[in-house]
């Protein structure tokens, strides 16, 4: 994509599927600028049984969506659990939002949580807090914002995973192509730092 040519505005809802807390986080994008809209938990563990839970979020995503009106919805798909029961209420739940989005027509991208870590850490295998707190220092969001629960800071990756997607075509327009090259930009890799994990850990204590 040449410099000259304008990138479009867009507006990114990510999701975290959950049958008791579902993380949401809404990014807006102008080229190659990011902003918070919002990013929090829908709780719904004081409903009673999992269909008015599935329920009350299916409503809450319809609404979300006519109140930002958000251009895509990013979700994290592919989870794997010991517990086959837990897969399929988590699969009920992704299977909830997707229709939420489809039902107002809303383009649907979905990434795999090892993705969604690589994305933003560089290592597939990050934990939740890795993930939050590098999120933390991208978008320099102070401490007294960031939420509670990490349902939301994972919904948050998702998106930001969904921005950096969206930013592989600019690369040959001098975009960087991978995050090891975006780390080195905003000062967060060290060259001679060659695993994800040597990457991650330099990041996090350079910024400290």
């Amino acid at each position: 994509m040449p410099l000259s040519e304008p990138q479009p505005h867009r507006l990114i809802l990510g999701i975290d599927p959950g049958t008791l807390l579902m993380g949401y986080a809404l990014l807006d994008v102008e080229g190659q600028h990011v902003n918070i809209v919002k990013f929090d938990c829908l709780d719904v563990r004081k409903l009673d049984g999992q269909y008015a839970r599935l329920q009350r979020e299916f409503f809450f995503l319809q609404e979300l969506i006519d109140t930002y009106h958000p251009t895509s919805l990013a979700i994290e798909t592919q989870f794997v659990d010991k517990n086959p029961q837990t897969m399929i209420k988590i699969v009920h739940a992704q299977g909830v939002a997707i229709a939420a989005a489809l039902s107002k027509d809303l383009p649907v991208y979905e990434y795999s949580p090892m993705k969604v870590k690589m994305a933003i850490t560089g290592n597939g295998h990050s934990t939740k807090e890795q993930v939050a707190d590098m999120l933390q220092r991208f978008l320099h969001i102070p401490d007294e914002a960031m939420p509670k629960h990490l349902d939301a800071t994972d919904a948050l990756a998702i998106a930001y995973c969904h921005f950096l997607q969206l930013r592989l075509p600019a690369a040959a327009a001098g975009g960087a192509k991978d995050w090891t090259s975006f780390a080195k930009r905003k000062g967060l890799a060290d060259s001679s730092l060659t695993t994800p994990n040597q990457r991650l850990l330099a990041a996090l204590n350079k910024k400290k």
